[in-house]
């Protein structure tokens, strides 16, 4: 192992064991108050192994920002989606629960409603607030550099989470905190191929374009079923944006052009539940005519593949505030920073989901 390599390893290496303290002691506490009976424990993120954290580590010197604590700092956390999708909700409460646990002197939200105009001007105004570090949830992977580029004027550290930018880690950016999103589309390829048994027509209702999440959970899906399945035939790709109705009205059109569907790839929970609720006005039984698996692990996905009406589903952990924080802790105390932070995140199938529904989000 070379010596980058070593330095590396051990810096993730110290930032899984101090987020692993953070979450046990925290974010489970905070969500075991309202899933009573469940499975709490889920709750809480897990950095994956060292070997699955990359690229160049940074350094408070490197970046070139003043030290700070957090204790007496203003922290800025800009969210890009309106919080009406679970995901969102939960990341948000995240963040909230971990500042003020660790006792921050001052933290500063804002929503950007889903315009990529809105998010850059909500950072731009934090900044004029005094934010003194900067976590953002990007809404695009590109388009945000004026943002990035006002926070490096004011030398303020930028730490992305849940969706990667195309820009310069340690420059731009501090680092990405996050699934591997094309791992999520291989997983909801292999549970596919299980449930349908190799065999049928899929469709898949792809996430927002613009990001890497949808680029990437769509490359994983296709190039695995390529792979090990060619009695899976996708039929069909069109865009949910991510929505609970844009998966329905999809779906519903689908039903008519694409009749001999037999499976559905939705790229996340919301649109699996858009779909599920369409497919059942068509007369359709959803999870036995129609296979369906999804992306996020959101409690009302869970408890449909409890109830038989969703086959699988790959978990995309957004209780980032235990991490975060543990990652600025980390980076101000002098220790180096990886390039991206991979999460480790969970599956759900009809052994587990009823055990699991408390501890979902």
């Amino acid at each position: 192992m070379t010596l980058p390599q070593r330095s590396r390893t051990l810096a993730v290496a110290s930032l899984v064991a101090a987020t692993a303290a953070l979450a046990l002691s925290g974010c489970a506490k905070s969500e075991t108050s309202n899933n009573a009976g469940g499975d709490s424990g889920q709750a809480a993120q897990a950095v994956q192994t060292p070997a699955a954290s990359s690229g160049p580590g940074c350094k408070l010197e490197t970046y070139g920002a003043p030290k700070l604590d957090l204790k007496n700092a203003v922290v800025g956390f800009s969210q890009s989606e309106k919080e009406a999708n679970p995901f969102r909700i939960a990341e948000t409460q995240s963040i909230k629960d971990e500042a003020a646990k660790l006792g921050v002197k001052k933290l500063l939200t804002t929503n950007a409603q889903s315009q990529l105009s809105k998010q850059i001007s909500d950072i731009q105004d934090m900044l004029a607030q005094g934010a003194q570090f900067l976590i953002v949830a990007p809404l695009n992977s590109d388009g945000l550099e004026p943002a990035f580029q006002a926070a490096a004027a004011k030398k303020v550290p930028v730490l992305t989470i849940d969706r990667k930018v195309n820009a310069t880690a340690c420059k731009d950016y501090l680092a990405f905190l996050g699934s591997d999103f094309v791992e999520q589309g291989k997983r909801s390829a292999d549970a596919m191929i299980k449930v349908t048994g190799g065999k049928g027509k899929v469709a898949i209702l792809l996430g927002a374009s613009g990001n890497n999440v949808t680029t990437d959970r769509t490359k994983g899906f296709v190039d695995r079923i390529e792979a090990k399945a060619p009695g899976l035939e996708i039929v069909a790709q069109q865009t949910g944006e991510f929505a609970r109705d844009k998966g329905q009205q999809v779906m519903e059109q689908l039903i008519q052009s694409k009749p001999d569907i037999t499976a559905v790839y939705a790229e996340n929970d919301e649109m699996a539940l858009g779909a599920v609720t369409a497919l059942k006005a068509a007369g359709k039984t959803p999870g036995k005519d129609v296979k369906i698996v999804s992306i996020d692990g959101t409690r009302n996905a869970v408890q449909a593949l409890a109830n038989g009406e969703l086959n699988a589903v790959i978990e995309s952990n957004p209780r980032f505030g235990p991490l975060a924080f543990a990652t600025a802790r980390k980076f101000y105390a002098g220790e180096e920073i990886p390039e991206n932070v991979i999460i480790a995140d969970r599956e759900y199938d009809e052994s587990n989901a009823k055990a699991s529904i408390g501890g979902a989000y």
